[in-house]
């Protein structure tokens, strides 16, 4: 283990700062995770805007899309070992609540979020605990696998919506998780329409090869019944956290369609119950990912399920995280970006 680590600090007021601070060994039941890759969110962002500094405070080291290799093991820890290369699914429950006990820790009641409730990936050298672990094939690019948390958000999404091979689904909202949730969609055998109104997004959406429509210049429900036969989607997923995208999902879904809300709105939106009442729809929240999400996304990701290169926009060192922010939060054209923290591929 370094005695000495580089870490960016959110300090609040939009500002990081890149500090040395003494690395600390891996405590019982934890494993030391030198960090290649990490990628900046949408609730990142959110952070950065100052939207959650009651949660997170400002000395807080945030980050949780990564990518890395193991460092050091803890005492307690067999299974994992030095050298290996990893990607850590950023859920610690409590273990104790009704959740916990019915088997949902993803949805604990007491969850703690690394890299929000604790000091997060954008750091050198990253401490978590052994459940976190999850193990990447050989051959798989570093910087590619730190796209695999959001992936495994898509892939939990998926799950969720019970799509079937063939069926005719709907994304509104083509951000970096409503591309990633189509991209999934597809890779599961799906026929996939991306409704969103930014135009680069539906440049990269239609480079991609996926059927694409602005919603603001054509009509959303005409042309989903236009695409299949007047049924409407059978699955639908809102991602764009607006008023409009939960107006939309209602009005093309078909008879005993299912929707799944992925996306966080600011607040609470108006949904059309009558629309759910006359066609029999089924109504899915979504949150984070299980395990066994992790190891899906993994193998997609692993096996070019997901275009990872289109995705990824642009990556900055973590010496330039505070001009990675500022771009980020300037530039229309962006996706992901990742910062290059210890990767040397």
């Amino acid at each position: 283990m370094p005695s000495d680590i580089k870490a960016a600090f959110y300090r609040g007021n939009q500002t990081f700062s890149v500090e040395h601070r003494s690395a600390v060994p891996p405590r019982q039941g934890e494993v030391s995770v030198r960090i290649a890759y990490c990628g900046i969110c949408g609730t990142d962002m959110h952070v950065f805007h100052g939207h959650m500094d009651g949660r997170v405070g400002a000395n807080r080291i945030i980050g949780h899309e990564m990518s890395g290799i193991v460092e050091a093991v803890g005492n307690g820890v067999a299974d994992i070992r030095c050298g290996q290369r990893v990607v850590v699914r950023p859920l610690d429950h409590c273990r104790n609540c009704p959740a916990c006990a019915a088997g949902h820790n993803h949805i604990c009641h007491n969850l703690k979020f690394l890299g929000l409730d604790t000091d997060g990936a954008m750091q050198e050298v990253w401490n978590v605990p052994k459940h976190t672990i999850h193990q990447l094939p050989d051959g798989l690019s570093m910087k590619h696998a730190a796209l695999i948390e959001p992936v495994a958000v898509a892939c939990h999404d998926v799950r969720i919506s019970e799509l079937r091979r063939d069926e005719f689904a709907v994304v509104v909202g083509a951000g970096p998780i409503g591309m990633l949730v189509a991209m999934t969609a597809r890779n599961a055998g799906a026929q996939v329409l991306i409704s969103e109104v930014n135009p680069h997004r539906l440049e990269i959406a239609n480079k991609l090869d996926f059927a694409t429509i602005d919603p603001t210049g054509e009509d959303l429900a005409k042309k989903v019944n236009a695409c299949t036969g007047g049924r409407g989607a059978d699955v639908v997923f809102e991602v764009s956290g607006t008023q409009a995208g939960v107006d939309a999902m209602t009005a093309v879904a078909a008879a005993r369609a299912r929707i799944v809300m992925v996306a966080i709105h600011a607040e609470k939106p108006t949904v059309d119950l009558f629309r759910f009442f006359w066609r029999e729809l089924k109504l899915s929240g979504a949150r984070v990912y299980e395990p066994e999400d992790y190891e899906r996304a993994i193998k997609i990701v692993a096996n070019g399920g997901i275009d990872a290169d289109a995705i990824i926009t642009d990556i900055h060192p973590l010496s330039a995280i505070q001009a990675a922010f500022e771009s980020l939060d300037s530039n229309p054209t962006s996706m992901k970006s990742l910062i290059r923290i210890g990767a040397n591929e």
